[in-house]
């Protein structure tokens, strides 16, 4: 039996070594051009193309076909999208899995939600890609993959807000204030898994305080931490030194933003995947 992990390209991972592992692009598209949330995709350039462009901006999800094509060839498949309030990645996802049933129905096919983004989706493909390299049963990993999404959760720091108002997924008025005062926006992901503003800070060194304070408020207290920047290792390099300060046993890893998370973080921006402690 083949055992496949198959992301959209949301989860900033488009490699992934040790399991077989595939990602569906999602697309940005503006000024009469179109990028492709994969490898080779220059997303420096279109962050800045994008500061620079004062029309519309739009994204679009992987379609059923994309799925179904990722998914073709193995037995066993483990989905993973961008939160089902933010795209309709998951809609097309799920979607895919039944006609893949009804066409294979010996196959096994699961798609989480990540109800999040980036260093959330990795988490949770990162605990799959454990269960698959132990020789666990499909099942197995399941439920212990399940059961673990209940322990992570995100924090975003961004310094722009214009493209997620542009897209609904923030409040129009609120982003162009914040632009004005040049107010860096920290937020979480809701039990909808939408994006919720939880504080306003002026300054990097306010920020980062306040996202430590955060994770420590909400219950990481060690675990794997994932870090993604737009463009900004910076920042990204003081926040985890900022961690570790506080949280020493937290394994603080930095990576970059793909395309479509370039896209929503914007420039500057900073999307933190963490573990917590439930109890706590």
């Amino acid at each position: 039996m083949s055992i496949r992990i198959v992301s959209d390209s949301s989860s900033d991972l488009l490699e992934l070594e040790g399991v077989d592992y595939r990602t569906v692009p999602l697309k940005i598209m503006f000024g009469g051009r179109e990028y492709i949330d994969e490898i080779g995709t220059d997303c420096e350039e279109m962050v800045l193309a994008l500061q620079e462009h004062t029309g519309p901006s739009t994204t679009s999800c992987p379609n059923v076909h994309e799925w179904l094509e990722a998914f073709e060839g193995a037995d066993e498949i483990f989905g993973i999208t961008i939160s089902s309030g933010l795209s309709a990645s998951f809609e097309s996802a799920e979607m895919a899995r039944r006609q893949f049933i009804e066409a294979h129905p010996d196959a096994k096919v699961h798609i989480f939600d990540s109800k999040a983004t980036g260093p959330v989706e990795r988490l949770i493909i990162e605990k799959l890609r454990e269960g698959i390299i132990a020789g666990d049963a499909y099942d197995d990993i399941l439920t212990r993959t399940i059961e673990y999404q209940k322990s992570i959760r995100i924090l975003y720091a961004l310094e722009s807000l214009n493209n997620l108002a542009n897209n609904g997924r923030v409040n129009a008025h609120v982003a162009r204030i914040a632009g004005v005062l040049n107010i860096r926006a920290i937020g979480h992901a809701s039990d909808e898994g939408t994006v919720e503003l939880l504080h306003n800070c002026r300054g990097e060194k306010r920020t980062l305080k306040t996202l430590v304070n955060e994770m420590v408020k909400r219950g990481c207290i060690g675990g794997t931490v994932h870090i993604d920047h737009c463009l900004n290792l910076p920042a990204a390099s003081a926040l985890k030194d900022a961690i570790l300060k506080q949280i020493p046993e937290a394994d603080v890893q930095i990576h970059p933003c793909t395309a479509l998370c370039s896209y929503y973080a914007d420039k500057g921006g900073l999307i933190i995947g963490y573990e917590v402690d439930e109890g706590i």
